[in-house]
């Protein structure tokens, strides 16, 4: 009887030796002089395994290193409908795909239900320390008793069989980690494509694997690899759909502002100066690649240069029309003592805000401490308004907030609707009011009506 093939685990790869005898394990692998084996990737591991049961191979399995996880079954609340469904269509499709809820629609409860149904080892991977820090709670309240292992944040409990770690944490201890768990959960799964961090899957053989986000998309495409990296979309549902049950009811008002003369004076000579390079240079910026090309030429000359500058000075005029912070007094008066939220899409505004209003701030430059107080007393209600731009945009819990203003922002869909989430955890009594305060005539309307898209 011819002794059976070995699979084995290397730094993020597969080695198998000696070669089975069937054909169809032969098209994951390839010859490897420096071993003198066959490797194949690491994420290929289960379709590998089932190829290889399917023939009949005798093949002993040394790559995976699970360990068993047992987690109580009576902590968890009973799920909604939509979580129900979201864990019965990921089961259905074979444990592996992306779970697309609105922010507050209850993710991180889908994967805990995901954790117990699975009873393995499990790796559950987030792109910020507050997420960090939320999830590594969040996992000892459910599941009291149960050791729970954090990476990132001066954390390296590498040993441990639930552990959370943050993407850059994960992607830098890929090699090593890549065989020890047999499920992993991606938050804000849209983070894992990109090029350092989409390691954490390559090199896994995790079997099973659970995306969540709010929104899938990203601006360079590359969100078309989470089917190869996690699995296919199982579930989608919209804000529209789960308001009014699983979310607070809400509405989204559109106020449109004109510039002041001189402001619109000023926006057309920098639209115009931008608009004659673009056409000297045959570039439309109707789509990412024209973007591209207009900043390869701005780099290019000193005409290019002067139009880029145009280009951000006439964006800086409609984002920060004087005339939307007029609009901005109105709307705190009007509903003086509604826990609100204001969103910019650039740091500067935020200080203008700020110092307009006396109002409290959080940027990229505000410390760790101090953000996390700004935030306590805004959950308290010592702060009523809180003034932000992008950081406030993921993993920020606050369903005190019932308001949101949106000033400025991108044109992607997945900010708009994440910003939407930050006032939709429902509350008894709550309906929640967002305002987007938009430059008329201006490119900022075009950039609304993208980033509203997928609301509905």
């Amino acid at each position: 009887m011819p002794r059976p093939s070995i699979l084995s685990y290397d730094r993020g790869t597969l080695l198998l030796h000696p070669p089975p005898r069937g054909r169809g394990w032969v098209d994951h692998a390839e010859w490897d002089d420096r071993v003198e084996k066959f490797r194949i990737p690491a994420e290929r591991y289960r379709s590998l395994v089932e190829t290889l049961a399917a023939e009949g191979s005798a093949v002993e399995d040394r790559a995976r290193d699970f360990q068993n996880l047992t987690l109580p079954r009576a902590v968890l609340p009973e799920p909604r409908a939509h979580q129900a469904e979201a864990l019965a269509a990921w089961q259905a499709a074979g444990r592996r795909g992306v779970v697309v809820l609105p922010t507050g629609a209850g993710k991180t409860l889908v994967a805990q239900l995901a954790l117990q149904a699975v009873g393995r080892s499990a790796l559950i991977v987030v792109p910020t320390l507050d997420l960090l820090h939320q999830w590594y709670a969040g996992l000892r309240a459910a599941f009291p008793g149960t050791e729970v292992g954090l990476l990132g944040g001066g954390s390296r409990d590498l040993d441990a069989s639930l552990l959370v770690s943050t993407y850059v944490s994960a992607a830098a201890e890929a090699e090593r980690l890549g065989n020890r768990f047999a499920l992993l959960v991606f938050d804000e799964v849209h983070h894992l494509p990109a090029a350092f961090t989409r390691v954490i899957a390559e090199y896994s053989i995790a079997p099973c694997r659970l995306g969540l986000t709010a929104t899938p998309d990203r601006s360079d495409g590359r969100d078309r690899d989470l089917e190869t990296l996690v699995g296919p979309v199982v579930c989608h549902r919209t804000p529209a759909e789960l308001a009014g049950a699983a979310l607070a009811p809400f509405e989204e008002i559109r106020l449109r502002v004109s510039l002041t003369a001189d402001e619109r004076a000023r926006y057309e000579e920098c639209v115009a100066r931008r608009n004659r390079f673009l056409q000297e240079r045959h570039i439309g910026l109707g789509s990412l690649q024209g973007w591209r090309n207009f900043v390869r030429a701005s780099a290019g000359s000193p005409a290019g240069r002067a139009a880029m500058i145009a280009h951000r000075e006439a964006r800086g005029i409609a984002y920060g029309t004087s005339e939307k912070l007029r609009v901005l007094e109105e709307l705190l008066a009007r509903h003086d003592g509604r826990r609100t939220l204001i969103f910019t899409d650039d740091t500067a505004m935020v200080y203008r805000v700020a110092d307009a209003f006396l109002l409290p701030a959080i940027t990229h430059h505000t410390p760790v401490k101090e953000r996390h107080e700004t935030l306590a007393h805004f959950r308290a209600g010592a702060y009523p308004v809180l003034v932000s731009s992008r950081v406030l945009n993921e993993g920020v819990d606050v369903p005190e907030a019932s308001m949101a203003v949106v000033l400025s922002g991108t044109g992607t869909s997945r900010e708009h609707i994440q910003r939407l989430g930050r006032i939709l955890r429902p509350m008894e009594g709550k309906r929640a009011l967002l305002y987007e305060v938009v430059a008329e005539n201006t490119s900022e309307e075009n950039t609304s009506a993208r980033r509203r898209a997928s609301t509905v």
